[in-house]
């Protein structure tokens, strides 16, 4: 009887333990991630009176089987449901991350490194990605220095996605630009003094945004002045005529040119003064007279404030230009267009008659270069490629205009961008997102697999330390989904994976199996006093 009363105590014992975990399972129905728990029961161990003995072939008599006692049970193990994922709950907040698969998140407490499935992340004061429950630090691994579009794959450092570095992105000066739309030869703006107006914004290596300000214009008779050297200072031209005299006392006439005067080969004279000899400048070929040869100056730089170079500097932009010792300027191209079908041939900067062929329209481009030294920090020479450009009859309408950028849209440069979004992909890359229209990689979050994931121990605070049943973390970790399975998604939470309904028939059968243990102890004392009674 008092073997029975010991065992029906390891009964209560070992129920009491079971109602300890189920309690444990239910407290934590809403706690993120919890992986819920389950207990087995096992022999505690047994008193043999009798060991077993086998057949007698002499004797005839057959074998017997071993007498033994239960002594009670035990607690056999305590196992966590670690694999088995919970329901998703979405939360809106893109640090709210959930992860399947049977990876864990790696994270640190400064010295040490823990891993957890509770994604419920947020950045504190200096950029850290971190826990909200303890501050722990997302480990993960950082952009490559060498290219910074790249993860370099290194032992696991904090994730510091909000630091003074990355809240910007530097600016990036415009390199590339296109002219595109149509050039009708009959447009009253191409054969206006003004021309037709056309404007491009571009990015100084600073971030400063500028307006250079072209005009294209056509030719036509009485024009070909215009094809000449321009000159600084409004200098007038001057043909070498004594017959048309009208002018100047040294014999230079003052007057628009005709084709009669280009077939002659007639000179143009600047700089005619009454003490300074005048300065010869051939005509240009007569081809520049044709249809589909146009001139396009650029005119002016404007900055983002509206102001003008020349408005500052008070001078024309050509004398700007030369103003820095290392200054390289072209501000006039001539473009040419196919008279047969209207379309780009090729461009001069000099204003001669070579050409570079339409060999492949990729190519054509002219650098039209403004590295003026006056500038905050001088622009390299902007491509300007013209190959979308068309000399088309459109009604006398040209529609011409410029566009910073390729084809593609790269190279248009940049303002300095400051930090608009962040977000993160199932792959764990994180991208910041900037108001100048850019990108930028900020990290990776990388993650721990285990060979046996039921081995790691819980220390509380949804975190898991590694054990010798587990298998230990290499300190580098792996990238999610890497064997093809799992990904993490951004705005979503896992939830505890605890089933109420097993858990509440769980109880049941523990409350009963304590009351059924109870009744051991109460029967055997009933028995105890029986026994004690026999004598009175």
């Amino acid at each position: 009887m008092m073997r029975s009363l010991f065992s029906g105590v390891s009964g209560l014992k070992t129920h009491q333990t079971r109602m300890d975990v189920i309690g444990n399972n239910i407290a934590n129905v809403n706690t993120v991630a919890y992986k819920s728990s389950s207990m087995t029961f096992s022999e505690l161990m047994y008193q043999t009176t009798q060991s077993a003995t086998g057949a007698n072939a002499a004797t005839g008599r057959a074998g017997i089987n071993a007498k033994q006692i239960g002594l009670g049970v035990v607690g056999g193990a305590i196992n966590t449901a670690i694999t088995t994922e919970g329901a998703s709950q979405t939360t809106g907040n893109p640090f709210d991350l959930r992860i399947t698969g049977d990876s864990f998140f790696v994270v640190s407490s400064g010295s040490e490194n823990f891993f957890t499935r509770a994604g419920a992340f947020y950045v504190d004061g200096v950029g850290n990605l971190a826990m909200t429950t303890n501050g722990y630090t997302v480990m993960g691994w950082q952009p490559d220095t060498d290219d910074p579009t790249i993860i370099k794959k290194d032992t696991v450092s904090a994730l510091r996605i909000m630091s003074a570095a990355n809240l910007t992105s530097p600016p990036e000066a415009t390199t590339e630009s296109y002219i595109s739309g149509i050039i009708d030869k009959n447009s009253t703006n191409l054969t206006s003094s003004s021309g037709q107006a056309v404007n491009m914004t571009f990015y100084d290596d600073l971030g400063y945004s500028y307006t250079a300000k072209y005009a294209i214009y056509g030719y036509t008779e009485g024009q070909a002045v215009a094809t000449a050297e321009r000159v600084a200072s409004g200098d007038l031209y001057w043909v070498a005529d004594a017959a048309q005299q009208t002018d100047d006392p040294k014999g230079y006439s003052h007057r628009a040119l005709t084709d009669a005067d280009v077939a002659a080969g007639l000179k143009l004279y600047s700089n005619v003064t009454a003490t300074d000899p005048p300065v010869a400048t051939e005509l240009i070929d007569k081809t520049l007279l044709e249809e589909g040869i146009y001139r396009m100056e650029l005119e002016d730089i404007q900055d983002s404030t509206g102001k003008s170079l020349t408005e500052k500097y008070n001078k024309p932009l050509k004398e700007i230009a030369s103003m820095g010792a290392t200054a390289g300027y072209e501000l006039t191209t001539y473009l040419k267009y196919s008279k047969s079908d209207g379309s780009f041939i090729g461009y001069s900067s000099d204003g001669g008659v070579t050409y570079s062929q339409n060999t492949d329209l990729n190519d054509v481009k002219a650098a039209l270069t403004f590295n003026l030294g006056n500038f905050p920090a001088a622009p390299a020479a902007i491509n300007i490629s013209f190959k979308e450009s068309t000399m088309y009859d459109n009604k006398g309408t040209a529609t011409i205009g410029a566009t910073a950028g390729d084809y593609d849209g790269r190279y248009t440069g940049r303002k300095l961008g400051a930090m608009s979004g962040v977000s993160i992909e199932t792959s764990g890359k994180i991208f910041a997102s900037y108001d100048n229209g850019t990108t930028k990689l900020l990290g990776q979050i990388a993650v721990a697999n285990f060979a046996n994931a039921s081995g790691l121990e819980k220390v509380g605070e949804n975190l898991y330390s590694a054990t010798q049943n587990s298998g230990a973390f290499n300190g580098i970790g792996d990238e999610v989904g890497a064997d093809g399975t799992g990904k993490i998604n951004s705005g979503v939470l896992e939830m505890s994976n605890v089933d109420l309904s097993s858990e509440f028939t769980e109880m049941i059968t523990t409350q009963r199996g304590f009351q059924a243990n109870s009744r051991i102890i109460t029967v055997s004392d009933t028995m105890i006093e029986e026994l004690v009674n026999l004598k009175r």
